[in-house]
This record gives structure tokens, C-alpha cells and sequence, in this order.
């Protein structure tokens, strides 16, 4: 029997615009170090074009890949932890892979662990959960890889509906000034904006005083 690895990250955790990807990708055991020489690690050291290129390469040699969207309102009304946790499971219960290594996103991989095993509907598989797993293991940097270009992709639909929303960050000058312009011109955010996070908090009081 093939062993079945599946690798899991996501993009856009952190962003106040937009939603969070995750991504699984599940390569036969033997295609791991092909990754790693195809020049496959971390997205966030990779240039839009280099991680297009490569997301290409990794569907060439990939089983299977699935996406999983946690939107705004869901982040706003769960939090990003508990809709994190759930779409994991979801990933795993659906690809059925015998081992699994999976990006930590909290400083207790140990206690994240356990609480994926708790919802888990196969208690048997092999999980590996660390921080900074998407540097340390290839098939979790092609996840993050596929992670990171689909949201971009979403940032793209959603940048032509609403005009300029910059990248989603705080840091991003031009996702500020949108967020600023939608409680001048229209006192209210669209459902694309994280309405709990601090800086949307913040910019509607700064606003409204």
C-alpha cells in the first residue's frame, strides 16, 4: 500500500480583509524530497511569480489538493482558532492520508494536537503538528504555497468588486485607507472586513469621534 502524506497551512490568518485559506496537499510518500528539490518551501520567502510557478509543479505531482474558506462573518462570530480547527479536521478526514503534518499556528503544538485528535473521525492517523513546520517540512511549504496563491486570488475578485483594499494587512497603507473611506462615505464596513479586529475597532472610533 502507497503511504499517503498530507501537508496543511493556510494563508490570510492575520489579515483584516478577506478570508482564511487552508489548503491540504497529499503526495505518495516517495514524492516528498522531489518537492524540496523542486525549489518548493515557505511562501512567505517566495516571490507571486515564483509561487505561481510552483503551484503548477506541485499539482503535476500532488494526489489530490482541497480548500478550505473561512469568511469574515465566520472569523467574526467564532473567532479564528475554533473555524481553523474545524477545517483541518475537515481536510483530514476527507483525504485520508496516513501521516499528516500540520503548521501549529499557537506556541502549544502539544494541546493543538490534542484538540484535533478530539474531532477527528479516524483517531489512528499519524499527526505531526509544529511551529514553523511550513520551513522545516516540504509538504507543508507546498501547502502553504497553494494556500497562499488561492487567497490571493481572492484578494484579485474582490480588489475589482470593492476597488483598491491593498493587500488585507494592518501594515498595508492602502488596506487602511480603505477601511477609512468606508466609514466616511458609508459609516458602515463591507462583509469582506474582520469587523472584531483591533484595527477596524480602532479606525471606527477614531472616526466617529
Amino acid at each position: 500500500m502507497k503511504k499517503l502524506i498530507l501537508g496543511i497551512d493556510e494563508a490570510g490568518r492575520g489579515p483584516v480583509i478577506g478570508p482564511m485559506i487552508i489548503c491540504g496537499v497529499v503526495v505518495e510518500e516517495r514524492v516528498v524530497s522531489e518537492l524540496a528539490r523542486i525549489g518548493v518551501r515557505d511562501s512567505k520567502l517566495l516571490s507571486p511569480e515564483k509561487r505561481e510557478r510552483l503551484k503548477s509543479l506541485i499539482e503535476e505531482r500532488a494526489m489530490r489538493w482541497e480548500f478550505v474558506e473561512i469568511t469574515p462573518s465566520e472569523i467574526d462570530r467564532y473567532g479564528i482558532s475554533l473555524p481553523q480547527i474545524k477545517g483541518i479536521c475537515y481536510l483530514i478526514d476527507k483525504l485520508c492520508p496516513h501521516v499528516v503534518f500540520i503548521d501549529a499556528p499557537t506556541s502549544n503544538p502539544a494541546s493543538y494536537k490534542r484538540k484535533l485528535k478530539a474531532l477527528l473521525k479516524e483517531k489512528k492517523i499519524e499527526l505531526v503538528v509544529e511551529n514553523f513546520a511550513d520551513r522545516k517540512y516540504s509538504i507543508v511549504s507546498a501547502a502553504s504555497i497553494m494556500a497562499k496563491v488561492e487567497r490571493d486570488k481572492h484578494i484579485k475578485a474582490l480588489s475589482l468588486k470593492y476597488g483598491d483594499i491593498g493587500s488585507g494587512y494592518p501594515s498595508d497603507k492602502r488596506t487602511i485607507e480603505f477601511l477609512k473611506k468606508c466609514m466616511r462615505e458609508k459609516r458602515k464596513f463591507p462583509e469582506i472586513v474582520r469587523k472584531r479586529w483591533k484595527t477596524v475597532k480602532v479606525i471606527s472610533r477614531e472616526l466617529r469621534e
